[in-house]
């Protein structure tokens, strides 16, 4: 089993699930840790703070868990889920 966490900011945590979901996992936990398992593979949101960047801007983070069955469908894992959260300024 191979692993990787990144943490990923200014994205709700039901956004991060739905995009699990999205991927073709079911969510097997309610709380934290939310566990989502797909064919060979599972995702898990770890832990969720309040970044402060300025004394009005404050953004959450939240730790996220890749886990899959070898390292092709990991990589492959992690390429769909950041397409998923990937986000264009304008």
């Amino acid at each position: 089993m191979t692993k990787i966490e990144l943490e990923f900011r200014g994205i709700s945590k039901e956004y991060l699930g739905m995009y699990f979901e999205e991927l073709g996992a079911k969510r097997i936990t309610d709380t934290f840790p939310y566990i989502y398992e797909g064919e060979g593979w599972s995702g898990q949101l770890i832990s969720e703070k309040e970044m402060v960047i300025t004394s009005t801007f404050k953004v959450n983070a939240i730790q996220v868990r890749f886990l899959a069955a070898d390292e092709a469908v990991l990589s492959e894992l992690i390429k769909n889920y950041r397409f998923k959260t990937f986000r264009v300024g304008g």
